[in-house]
């Protein structure tokens, strides 16, 4: 199933399925149409969400300033907000970091 990527007028709406306390911090696939994305850090203040943009910061090579938690803050489902990239570029930085 592929990643439900929404483009709006602000940039590309990122679907996260968020798992924390998990061993490592990695892109973990693909799962019910969101990027799954674990992090060792725990659910609490933030502190995971923080983590989670971390590795996306790092798996689709992304600014600190190119993405923003959009809804989700303490849920499992979250949405992060991309941008300065087309869709065809944040499709093909999701495909290399999802066969590492």
């Amino acid at each position: 199933m592929p990643i439900e990527l929404e483009e709006t007028t602000d940039g590309i709406v990122l679907p996260v399925q968020a798992q924390p306390r998990a061993r490592r911090n990695a892109v973990a696939g693909i799962h019910a149409g969101a990027l799954k994305v674990s992090v060792t850090q725990v659910p609490e203040k933030g502190k995971a969400n923080a983590a989670i943009a971390g590795v996306l910061i790092d798996a689709l090579k992304l600014k600190n300033s190119q993405i923003t938690l959009r809804s989700g803050e303490t849920s499992a489902h979250k949405k992060f907000l991309i941008t300065g990239l087309t869709l065809t570029e944040l499709q093909s930085r999701i495909a290399e970091a999802t066969s590492e």
